[in-house]
């Protein structure tokens, strides 16, 4: 039996594919934009005839309408990383959440530790060998794939046919939906003057040649705007957005200094507007594969001159960085932060970067703090932390005692908020600051 054949055999509507799921399954569904909504809105359609079905994944975008409190009993998440479509539920205690780095979610469900029953994916429309594409999501869908009972895949001609290690062949899948839906879109962030500045001051460490990691948010985004008088840049990021497509356009991005994949644009997942998503189809300079590979370290420390930047909510005066929770409140998860800071330590000419306004929008609250707020998840350790950037100014970490750290980071911290925070350094290390 040729594909063609396999392919004709196993299409059928969303609503028999969804029958697939027994009460009690646990179901992977893709990351951020490569979610299968012809699915999902099947399921959220029929929720009343599940029960106990868990829904594992990293970060929803869309209205994630089956976390609903009517659905209570019927759909359950289990978060591995918390996004605006999850935090709500999460708090109700409707979702669950797992932390996990980034890089070792495939090895929960490789190592039999989150069994999967059935994974849900969306796809490009087979070539003419019968391989589709997992396009704009592809992190921890081949993992997926490879370790569940069983496969539904939406086919959606809407999905850019990405390069590298992202396909499936049609004899893989269980049950195959033909539905043709715009991938979801996000806008490009409006950045305020004080992102812009710390988006300086960040490209103040980036050299011609370096490797870049973005992380998600504006500040990465930030970031680019200063780098158009930079040369052969190149990226080995777990995602990126418009912003690095523009430069590749102006010939900022190069990618061919890269001593590790030369000439290729390394990523995961991508999420942007509608022009990012023409630009990685079929774009053979771009190279989506797994990220077990894309954020381990030790592939991400072969790059020289790999340069991370990551935001955060809290620094505290020993270095320590809260990139999750506001206290016991789970808002966020640690993603790639940590993966990426740990590369870029092993990596020749590596620096890693954490960046954050230096107080909360529109609050009178210092972001650099004496003490984390009790309950917060300290994400990225002391002993991992490299620069430290606000829109004040560079705090260096690597190789400062621990009152070295304090006056450095008291010196980038908002003035608002100096005396309090000498007052604690002073009280601290009992001397005058």
């Amino acid at each position: 039996m040729n594909w063609k054949e396999i392919y004709q055999e196993k299409l059928m509507s969303a609503e028999e594919a969804i029958r697939l799921i027994h009460d009690g399954n646990r179901i992977s569904f893709a990351n951020g934009m490569g979610e299968a909504p012809a699915i999902v809105d099947a399921l959220e359609a029929d929720y009343q005839k599940f029960h106990d079905v868990e829904i594992v994944f990293m970060q929803g975008i869309g209205e994630c309408h089956y976390l609903d409190e009517k659905m209570q009993g019927h759909f359950i998440h289990n978060s591995l990383f918390v996004g605006p479509g999850t935090r709500s539920a999460v708090e109700a205690a409707r979702a669950e959440y797992t932390p996990c780095y980034f890089s070792k979610i495939p090895s929960l469900f490789y190592d039999n530790i989150l069994p999967l029953d059935v994974a849900v994916i969306c796809v490009s429309p087979p070539d003419k060998h019968g391989f589709c594409s997992f396009g704009v999501s592809v992190d921890y869908n081949v993992a997926a794939i490879r370790c569940a009972k069983r496969v539904i895949a939406q086919v959606n001609d809407q999905m850019p046919r990405t390069h590298g290690e992202c396909f499936v062949h049609v004899s893989q899948m269980d049950a195959i939906v033909e539905q043709n839906q715009p991938i979801r879109t996000i806008p490009k962030p409006l950045l305020t003057d004080i992102e812009k500045a710390i988006g300086k001051n960040c490209a103040s460490l980036i050299n011609d040649g370096d490797t870049l990691q973005l992380g998600i948010g504006l500040l990465p985004d930030a970031v680019l705007l200063f780098l158009k008088n930079k040369n052969d840049l190149g990226i080995h990021t777990e995602m990126f957005s418009d912003g690095v497509v523009d430069l590749f356009e102006e010939g900022v991005i190069t990618n061919k200094r890269k001593n590790f994949n030369t000439d290729k644009m390394v990523a995961s997942f991508v999420m942007g507007t509608k022009k990012l998503y023409d630009f990685v189809d079929d774009n053979p300079s771009v190279m989506m594969m797994p990220i077990d590979y894309v954020a381990n370290p030790n592939n991400i420390g072969q790059n020289d001159n790999m340069v991370s930047i990551n935001a955060c909510i809290q620094v505290d005066l020993m270095g320590q960085v809260n990139s999750e929770s506001l206290g016991l409140r789970q808002i966020s998860g640690v993603g790639g932060q940590v993966d990426f800071v740990r590369g870029a330590a092993l990596s020749k000419g590596g620096r890693s970067i954490i960046a954050l306004p230096s107080k909360v929008t529109g609050k009178p609250l210092s972001k650099i703090v004496p003490f984390l707020d009790p309950g917060a998840a300290v994400t990225t350790n002391r002993n991992d932390v490299h620069y430290i950037i606000t829109e004040y100014g560079i705090a260096c970490m690597r190789g400062k005692t621990l009152s070295e750290r304090g006056r450095a980071l008291i010196n980038i911290a908002h003035p608002d908020f100096r005396p309090q925070l000498i007052e604690e350094w002073e009280r601290r290390f009992k001397r005058i600051f």
